[in-house]
Order: C-alpha cells, then sequence, then structure tokens
C-alpha cells in the first residue's frame, strides 16, 4: 500500500539516513517542496538509496521559461514519483493546473503530475471554490484537469476546547461516498489522509483516531494514504502544528511510533485492500452520517451483523477473487460490541494478516474506530 508523507523530509535536512528514517516509519512515497532543482536532485539521489520515491515541487516547474529543463533534470532520477502541481485548487485555477500537467507530460510522460483537492464545507466555501455542490467541484475537476487519480483531504477527527472527546465532521463521510463515486464513474483511483500533525482544532492522534481515519478511507476504496504532516511545519500564525511524526527540530516525537505502528497494521492487511473494487458501502447505527446509505441487505454468507453504539461501517470489497467484509467501529470514543453470525465457509482476517475460520456465532468488542475483516 503507498503511503505518502505529505511535507515530508525538508530540503534543509535531505540525506539517505533521514529518508530511511522516513522509510522505517513506512512511507514509500516523501511529497516536500524544494526552491532549487539542483536541491531536487540531491534529494532524489539519497531518497533512491533509501527506497522511498519523491513527489517533487520546485520553482522551475511553476515557471513557463524554466520548466522543460527542470523536467529534463528530474525525470532521469529512479527515485522520482511525481511533479507537484497544485494543493487546494479553487475552480478558476483548473485551467492553469491542466496547462501545467500538459506541458509536463509532453516532456516526461511516464511519470504523473499530482493535485489534491479541498473538502467540502459551509455554503460560503463552495461558493469562494466556485461551485454550488462540492460534487460539483469534484466533477469539474476531473472533466476540466488531465488528472490521473483523485485525492481530496479531509481531516474528520476535532475537539473543543478543554475536551478530549473527538467529535466527527458530519462532511466527512459525505465527502468519501462523493470523491468515490466519481472516481469510480471516471475509472482513476481516489488517493484520502489521515491527519497526523494536530493543529488548531485537531487534537493530537491517538491510534484510534488514525485508525478510524485510514480504516474509513479503505473501506470507500482508497488506494493510496497520505499523511499530513511528516514533518512539523514551521508557520506563522495561529495553526499551532505540533507533534508530527518528526518534530520541527528533527527529533522523533511519540507520535511517530504511533504513526509506525498503525502503517505496518495496514500493509499486513494490503491483499485486502490494495487493488480492491468497492461493491457496497453501507452504515448502521441509530442514525447514519450525512450523505450515505443504511444496511439493510446483508451478503448471502452473513445470517446476522449487529452493533451496538453509533454504528459502523460496513464494506464489501472483492480482490483477487475473494470477497471481504470490513466493519469499522465509526466510534473513535467510546468500543462497539458486534454480533456476527456466518456460515462456515466465511473466515476472518487478522491484523497480522493471517486468516483463521470464523466461528458460527461471535460476539466481540472492537475498539473505537478499529475494524473487524471477514472473507469468503
Amino acid at each position: 500500500m503507498p503511503i505518502v508523507a505529505w511535507h515530508g523530509v525538508r530540503a534543509s535536512q535531505v540525506s539517505v539516513a533521514r529518508f530511511r528514517e522516513a522509510a522505517e516509519l513506512g512511507i514509500t512515497v516523501n511529497y516536500t517542496r524544494f526552491s532549487d532543482t539542483e536541491t531536487a536532485c540531491k534529494a532524489l539521489e539519497y531518497a533512491g538509496q533509501a527506497g522511498v520515491k519523491l513527489i517533487v515541487e520546485c520553482d522551475a516547474l511553476y515557471s513557463d521559461t524554466r520548466r522543460e529543463a527542470a523536467v529534463k533534470k528530474l525525470m532521469r532520477y529512479p527515485a522520482l514519483e511525481a511533479y507537484f502541481c497544485k494543493d487546494e485548487p479553487l475552480c478558476s485555477e483548473f485551467p492553469t493546473i491542466a496547462r501545467m500537467m500538459n506541458a509536463i507530460q509532453a516532456v516526461d510522460p511516464d511519470h504523473y503530475c499530482y493535485a489534491n483537492l479541498f473538502p467540502a464545507g459551509p455554503a460560503e466555501h463552495l461558493q469562494a471554490l466556485g461551485v454550488a455542490t462540492y460534487r460539483e467541484y469534484v466533477q469539474r475537476y476531473l472533466n476540466e484537469v488531465p488528472a490521473t487519480f483523485l485525492s481530496f483531504d479531509e481531516y474528520p477527527l476535532v475537539t473543543n476546547p478543554g475536551s478530549s472527546v473527538r467529535l466527527i465532521k458530519d462532511t466527512w463521510y459525505e465527502d468519501l461516498e462523493i470523491v468515490a463515486d466519481e472516481a469510480r464513474k471516471a475509472n482513476k483511483k481516489f488517493w484520502a489522509f489521515a491527519l497526523t500533525c494536530p493543529h488548531v482544532v485537531y487534537p493530537v492522534p491517538t491510534l484510534s483516531d488514525l485508525r478510524l481515519q485510514l480504516y474509513s478511507d479503505l473501506a470507500y476504496g482508497a488506494q493510496v494514504l497520505q499523511y499530513f504532516t511528516y514533518w512539523t511545519p514551521t508557520v506563522s500564525g495561529d495553526w499551532n502544528y505540533r507533534m508530527a511524526p518528526i518534530a520541527e527540530d528533527g527529533t522523533r516525537t511519540a507520535t511517530y511510533d504511533l504513526v509506525k505502528t498503525v502503517t505496518s497494521e495496514i500493509q499486513r492487511l494490503s491483499g485486502v485492500f490494495l487493488g480492491a473494487r468497492v461493491v457496497s458501502v453501507r452504515h448502521t447505527g441509530t442514525s447514519v452520517p450525512k450523505g450515505t446509505v443504511r444496511l439493510t441487505d446483508l451478503p448471502e454468507p452473513v445470517r446476522r451483523l449487529e452493533t451496538e453504539g453509533s454504528g459502523a461501517v460496513v464494506s464489501q470489497l472483492e480482490n483477487q477473487g475473494y470477497t471481504f467484509l470490513v466493519i469499522v467501529n465509526r466510534d473513535p470514543n467510546t468500543a462497539m460490541g458486534l454480533r456476527f453470525e456466518a456460515e462456515s465457509r466465511v473466515r476472518q482476517v487478522l491484523k497480522n494478516g493471517s486468516i483463521v475460520p470464523a466461528d458460527d456465532i461471535t460476539e466481540m468488542t472492537v475498539d473505537p474506530g478499529d475494524a473487524v475483516i471477514y472473507m469468503w
């Protein structure tokens, strides 16, 4: 499973050792902005020695007069993954992004161009984007920009001042529904995020926070996972960025080991998710998130699926001739009771990737944000 570090190893810190440190956490692709092409080339050389790929952003890529020469330099490095073009564009910026992507691809058709979309928001946010609905924003991007995949960011867990209780933004699952649907209709993969750097109202991540974001992304079919951020940004103002896996001074924080743990867990389950086709995504609970569909019918070998508490994401996937049922506790704060009954041919996929028989009747407690996976 590709894992992208946003604001990865800093340009001023590039070395083989630093990229190996990122790889140790589980990073496979590093995104960093470089001011000049020469520094980017040096980073590509070091990253290649560490087995890490780079999404490169540098000033020359934005220049009509310097772009071609920069691409011709960068494209020679085996560690090059892609060219960074834009983060969170307005619709009015789509033509510029398209021209930039087309110009780069004309020189180097073997490496893709990267752009990432805004999440949904209130009416004034959509108006600023230049659309009436979030779906219109995603559709226009896919229609107007020669993107090879669809990426969007949404950091769904927030807290109120003085409280550790996680609240889920009501736009999150609806965004996942829209992005997954539009990517599928366009025959493109979609990429999603987990927040690994707390700031403003976003709390220091726990294992439950990370699991909920990543397993929900995967349940909807995400094929690349992105961490915002790897290195703690140095930004003026009231953002209060802190406690990313790597601190501003380059030392590891407690978040490093936490993210390493969940990344390793995800990679052991890559046989379930990587390359999977989503058959359906449904939700259980007294109420279901806005824009989602309630679970009413069970797949044929499942006799009973009951959840307690806030409810679950229930995703049916197909991969390599098998069907997988992924059940994610949608509550980031409280464990969920699960009662599951199925035919004897149904097996359970454990967190270490091993496959064991599933009991005919199973009652269990699922930790906050965690997932249980069955297959047949």
